[in-house]
C-alpha cells in the first residue's frame, strides 16, 4: 500500500478540499526519521525552492530566497517591472544574525531568477563563502557587488568537495510557463549593469544538486520542476526535493523523474509555498491552483512508485536526510 503523505497541517488557504486531502497525519519531522535516512546532516526548509543544510565541518545554502515582495504572481496579475529588495530583517530571522564564527562554507544557485538568487550577493556578503552557480549567476552576482573570487561557476558533471559533503552538479532544465517558454529566458556572458527589477534577473541556465555524505546517502535538490531525464539516470538518491509544477505542459513530471531516479525512499515537494507574503507557520500554498498541482504530483509519485514515502515540510523544521 502507498505511504501516506506526511504533515501536520497543509494548505490552509487554499480551502477545506485542499486541506482534507493531505492533512491529518504525522509531523514532517516524524515521518523523515521513521524512513530511515538521515543522522549525518540536518536539512531546514526555507521556503520556494531554499534550504539551509548542516553537517559536522558544513554550513550549506541552496537557493536561500528569504525576502519576500509582491510581484502580483499570486494574484494572477504578475509585473515583470517589479522592483527587486532585499530585506536583511527577514535574512536574518530565517539565518539568524551573520556571525564570523559560524560563516556560510557555500551557497549553492540553482538558476537566478529572483526567487532563487534575489538575496545571495546579501548573503555572501553578509556571511560569506563561496557561491556555486551558472555563468550568468557569476557575472550577475558581480554587478550586485560579490568579488569575482568569491563566485565559482559550474555547468553540470563536475562532483567538489564542500567541508565535509561531496556535491555533484547536475545539468537541469527550468520550469515550462503556459505557452511552452520559460520565464525570462537568457544568458549574461558579461557583468551587465546591476539589476533593478525581477524582469532583469534571467533563468540563465539551471542545475541541480547531488549531496553525498560519506555513508554514500545522496539527497537530489532540484531547483525547478523540469529535469533532463539522461542527466540524471543513475544518481539513484535516497532522498529528492521536487518542485510542485507550475502548468501541465512538462509531460509526465513525477512519473518520468521517479522511474529516473530509481524510485528514492523519500520526496519532499517544494516550492508550492505564498513566498510574496510574510511567512506563516504552517506554510500557506500560493494558491488554490497551486493546490491542486500540489495534490496532482503526490498522486503521479505515489502511482509510479508506492513505496515512496511523500513529506510536505514546514518551514525550517529540521529533517534528516543524509
Amino acid at each position: 500500500m502507498p505511504h501516506p503523505v506526511c504533515r501536520r497541517t497543509l494548505l490552509a488557504a487554499a480551502g477545506t478540499a485542499a486541506a482534507g486531502a493531505l492533512s491529518g497525519t504525522p509531523s514532517a519531522l516524524a515521518a523523515s526519521r521513521a524512513t530511515g535516512v538521515g543522522g549525518f546532516a540536518t536539512f531546514r526548509w526555507l521556503g520556494v525552492a531554499g534550504w539551509q543544510v548542516r553537517s559536522p565541518r558544513t554550513r550549506l545554502l541552496v537557493d536561500p530566497y528569504l525576502t519576500r515582495f509582491d510581484t502580483g504572481l499570486a494574484k494572477g496579475r504578475f509585473v515583470p517591472s517589479t522592483g527587486l529588495t532585499v530585506d536583511p530583517t527577514a535574512v536574518d530571522a530565517a539565518l539568524g544574525p551573520a556571525d564570523a564564527s559560524d560563516p556560510v562554507t557555500a551557497t549553492l544557485v540553482t538558476h537566478t531568477h529572483w526567487d532563487h538568487f534575489g538575496d545571495v550577493p546579501h548573503i555572501a556578503a553578509t556571511r560569506g563563502g563561496t557561491v556555486f552557480t551558472t555563468l550568468t549567476g557569476y557575472h550577475l552576482a558581480q554587478s550586485l557587488g560579490t568579488a569575482a573570487a568569491q563566485v565559482a561557476v559550474l555547468k553540470g558533471g563536475e562532483e567538489i568537495v564542500v567541508g565535509d559533503l561531496v556535491v555533484r552538479a547536475v545539468r537541469s532544465l527550468h520550469s515550462r510557463s503556459g505557452n511552452g517558454g520559460v520565464l525570462f529566458p537568457g544568458v549574461r556572458h558579461t557583468v551587465p549593469a546591476p539589476p533593478a527589477t525581477v524582469a532583469d534577473l534571467p533563468e540563465g541556465d539551471t542545475l541541480a544538486y547531488l549531496l553525498r555524505a560519506p555513508s554514500g546517502r545522496r539527497v537530489l535538490l532540484l531547483g525547478a520542476s523540469d529535469f533532463d531525464d539522461v542527466s540524471l539516470r543513475g544518481l539513484r538518491p535516497d532522498a529528492v526535493a521536487v518542485p510542485v509544477p507550475a502548468n501541465d505542459v512538462t509531460s509526465d513530471y513525477a512519473a518520468r523523474l521517479m522511474d529516473a531516479l530509481g524510485g528514492p525512499r523519500l520526496v519532499v515537494p517544494v516550492h508550492w509555498d505564498h513566498f510574496e507574503a510574510p511567512p506563516t507557520d504552517p506554510p500557506t500554498v500560493q494558491d488554490a491552483k497551486t493546490a491542486g498541482q500540489l495534490r496532482s504530483m503526490v498522486r503521479s509519485v505515489r502511482r509510479a512508485s508506492p513505496r515512496t514515502r511523500v513529506v510536505v515540510p514546514d518551514y525550517r523544521t529540521p529533517l534528516d536526510l543524509l
